[in-house]
């Protein structure tokens, strides 16, 4: 299975494709965890990046590509693998069709905006160890406590109503157009979000399996 996760941000991607990846073992690969991974090991595309970071400015296209590549080469890759983050944009997907970079199926996670709001207001986030819990659908053990490195729970500045609401402009500006892209190559199934992760996993499910 070669599936790219869609959605806006908060919709729950990043959990979902975790879940599914641990489900069909795959790896699930966010844009920015093999984006730190490619600068921290030193690659030729990850030196690019770096470079590109370092000066404040934005990952150009080809970088991405380039990096998403290079992870995509990699054995455990071999079966299938899930995308959460990428392709952000129609010219980035695009340039995967022209690399050769094919995907099964695109999925959209369907959540209305205000909900998103809602739901990214009540994110925490450790300090040490990057980990995500919600205060009301996946509250740490501890509150204010990281379950998995005992870390320090708090609100990212990404999560803040305001960043949030310049986030979903950006998203329905630019990454929904996806969907209207993976429609006409008969690639899109959308999933309306449900109360709850497990019952969006297995919405998702239900969705790929028809």
């Amino acid at each position: 299975m070669k599936l790219i996760l869609l959605g806006a941000p908060g919709a729950g991607k990043g959990t979902q494709a975790e879940i599914l990846s641990r489900e069909w073992n795959i790896p699930s690969i966010s844009t920015g965890n093999i984006l730190r991974a490619a600068i921290k090991n030193g690659t030729p595309v990850g030196l690019q990046a770096k470079a590109y970071i370092d000066s404040g400015k934005l990952v150009p296209d080809d970088v991405i590509i380039g990096i998403i590549e290079e992870r995509l080469a990699q054995p455990d890759c071999a079966k299938g693998y899930i995308l959460d983050g990428v392709p952000r944009t129609i010219p980035q997907a695009e340039a995967m069709e022209a690399k050769g970079i094919d995907v099964d199926w695109a999925l959209s996670i369907e959540v209305e905006d205000d909900v998103i709001i809602e739901r990214m207001s009540g994110r925490r986030t450790c300090k040490n160890c990057s980990q995500t819990f919600h205060i009301v659908s996946n509250p740490p053990k501890v509150e204010g406590v990281c379950d998995f490195c005992g870390g320090e729970l708090g609100i990212r500045k990404d999560d803040a109503p305001e960043t949030v609401r310049e986030r979903l402009a950006v998203y329905h500006r630019e990454t929904e157009p996806l969907k209207a892209f993976y429609a006409e190559r008969g690639k899109l199934k959308t999933v309306e979000n449900r109360p709850g992760i497990e019952a969006t996993t297995a919405a998702i499910r239900e969705a790929l399996e028809h």
